[in-house]
C-alpha cells in the first residue's frame, strides 16, 4: 500500500490525510499522524454486499456469550446503556442478571426486538447524534462493533460519556483499521463488505478520540476471540471474488472453514496480536 499526501482533515485529530492505495486497487484515507480510516464509497464500493450485515445466527450464539462475558469481566453492572442494541440479544443478558436497561437504534438491521426488553428497557430509536438527554445516567454505556457506522463519532462518544454516572465505564468493539489483515487482503478484508463500515480506528485514534471527550483510564486492546472467522471470510474473497449480495458468510462452506481453523487462527494471534481485527475501548467518567 503507498500513499499520496491529500487535502483531507481527520476526523478524529485534525490532521491532514492521505490516500491509501490497498491491494486490488481501492483506496481509503489515512490521517497522517493517528492513522485513523476513513472510507468513501466511490473510491472503495463494497461490491459483494447489498445491506448492513446483520450476523449469523451460528455465530452470533457464542459471540454473544463471549461478548458479555467481556464486558462484565469486572463484574456486572447495575444499570447498562447500548449504542445500537439490534434485536436486544446483549440487553436480555442483562436484565436476566438484573441490571436496568436502556439502549439507541435507529433500526438499520430491521430486525425484530426481545419482547422482555422491549418490555421493560427504555429503549430509543434516533441515532446516539439526535439522542436527547434520557434520564438516568447509567453505570456501563457500551456498543459492539458500531462506532464503524455512525455519522459522528465524536459526537457518539461524547453522549456515550454524558450518559454515564461518574466513574462509570465505557466499552466499545470495533474493526481495527491498523490490524494486518487489511494490509494483507486490501479491498478483500471482510470488514469491507459492508457498505456501512464508513471509517477503521487505529489503536492511536480510538485512544485520542475517547480522551479527547473527557474520559481517564483510557485503554484499547485487541480481543482475540473477535470476529474470528475475519481471515477466512477474507481469504475467500481474495481467491474468489464475485458479487455476493448477502455476504461471504452466507456460504456454509465458507462458515465451516471458519469454524474449523478458529484453533489455528488463534495461535496466530496469540504469536502476532495485530492479527487481531477488532479493538476494545475501555474507558471510564471522571468521578
Amino acid at each position: 500500500m503507498s500513499g499520496e499526501v491529500g487535502s483531507g482533515i481527520c476526523e478524529i485529530c485534525g490532521n491532514s490525510t492521505e490516500r491509501l492505495l490497498l491491494r486490488g486497487g481501492d483506496a481509503l484515507s489515512r490521517c497522517i499522524d493517528c492513522g485513523h480510516l476513513t472510507r468513501d464509497l466511490t473510491d472503495a464500493p463494497a461490491d459483494h454486499r447489498d445491506h448492513a450485515y446483520g450476523g449469523e445466527p451460528t455465530l452470533d450464539a457464542w459471540r454473544l456469550a463471549l461478548t458479555h462475558r467481556l464486558l462484565t469481566r469486572d463484574g456486572t453492572p447495575r444499570s447498562v446503556f447500548e449504542v445500537g442494541y439490534g434485536s436486544g440479544a446483549l440487553l436480555r443478558r442483562f436484565l436476566d442478571a438484573g441490571a436496568t436497561v436502556a439502549g439507541t437504534d435507529p433500526d438499520q438491521l430491521e430486525v425484530a426486538v426481545d419482547p422482555l426488553v422491549r418490555q421493560r428497557g427504555q429503549l430509543h430509536t434516533a441515532t446516539i447524534e439526535e439522542l436527547a438527554a434520557t434520564g438516568d445516567q447509567v453505570e456501563l454505556v457500551y456498543g459492539i462493533h458500531v462506532l464503524e457506522h455512525v455519522l459522528d463519532p465524536m459526537q457518539t462518544l461524547q453522549h456515550a460519556a454524558d450518559l454515564l454516572v461518574p466513574g462509570g465505564e465505557m466499552q466499545f468493539l470495533t474493526p481495527a483499521g491498523d490490524s494486518d489483515g487489511l494490509r494483507a487482503y486490501g479491498r478483500a478484508w471482510w470488514m469491507l463488505e459492508d457498505p456501512t463500515h464508513v471509517r477503521f480506528f487505529s489503536a492511536e485514534s480510538l485512544r485520542r478520540a475517547a480522551i479527547s471527550v473527557g474520559l481517564t483510564d483510557v485503554r484499547v486492546t485487541r480481543p482475540a476471540l473477535d470476529s474470528l472467522v475475519t481471515d477466512v471470510a477474507s481469504l475467500t474473497r481474495l481467491a474468489r471474488p464475485r458479487p455476493r449480495p448477502h455476504g461471504v458468510l452466507a456460504q456454509r462452506s465458507v462458515l465451516a472453514t471458519g469454524l474449523v481453523t478458529a484453533p489455528l487462527v488463534l495461535a496466530a494471534r496469540a504469536v502476532r496480536p495485530t492479527l487481531r481485527p477488532t479493538l476494545h475501548l475501555t474507558a471510564r467518567k471522571a468521578r
